[in-house]
């Protein structure tokens, strides 16, 4: 068995190689897109909607509701990025019912793709709601001499979410082909259930963090905010308070 999609090499011209984590990724996007397409070209407003419609509502909804939670802020700006991931990454490993289909989560490479895009989207959000100046502020704070160690805990994790999505697809699938060749009956099926859970926890956990991650470099400016919104309701206290005391 081999470890890696990508030593899975079924067609290459010149420098151009298509091995089975890319044509696995393109099966997965090809039926995201179809599936979307066929779901929302009937979408209605009224009281009667289709069974995909309330389906689609209701995980929307409820990724919505969890970003909020977790972030702490309006979910609309995060929704598309994270709500991406997360369907991705859980339709993969879905899919692993299916005879012959290899989750492209298996690969090391699109596991360290999805945390590039997260690294990638952390400054994007916070230049976005802090400005270029108020989102680098924060790798000098308390001191100078952190920003070493700021840059160093942005890689680390980074590569802790490729390896820890990757480990734990790997493993299910190295332990399921396992027991598949020593008990070939009923072990299988149950290590078959248990790995499609394990996938949409992954796929869960991994939302989760970029969620974390993301939202954390956006609370300064939510933070900011919040503290100027108070303050003219303070000055606005505070002439009446006098004449209060005056009036005493």
């Amino acid at each position: 068995m081999e470890l890696s999609l990508d030593q899975w090499v079924l067609w290459r011209w010149g420098p151009v190689v298509l091995n089975a984590t890319i044509l696995y990724t393109w099966l997965v996007m090809a039926l995201l897109v179809l599936g979307s397409w066929l779901v929302t070209r009937r979408l209605s407003t009224g009281a009667k909607i289709s069974p995909w419609q309330n389906l689609l509502e209701v995980l929307v909804a409820g990724m919505r509701e969890q970003i909020r939670q977790i972030s702490q802020q309006d979910p609309g700006p995060f929704l598309p990025f994270i709500g991406t991931l997360f369907v991705f990454i859980s339709f993969s490993n879905l899919l692993t019912v299916l005879p012959g289909y290899h989750p492209p989560t298996y690969s090391l490479s699109t596991t360290a793709g999805l945390a590039i895009c997260v690294l990638a989207a952390v400054p994007f959000y916070g230049i976005a709601q802090q400005g270029v100046r108020g989102y680098l502020s924060h790798y000098l704070k308390p001191t100078i001499l952190m920003l070493p160690f700021h840059i160093l805990s942005e890689l680390t994790r980074t590569l802790a979410l490729a390896v820890r999505l990757f480990g734990n697809v790997m493993s299910g699938a190295l332990l399921g082909a396992i027991l598949l060749a020593v008990v070939p009956l009923f072990f299988p099926l149950v290590m078959q259930l248990l790995e499609l859970l394990i996938g949409q926890v992954q796929a869960f956990i991994f939302a989760v963090l970029a969620t974390v991650y993301i939202a954390s470099a956006a609370q300064a400016h939510e933070e900011k905010r919040e503290a100027l919104r108070q303050r003219p309701a303070e000055e606005n206290q505070g002439p009446d308070k006098s004449k209060e005391d005056t009036n005493t």
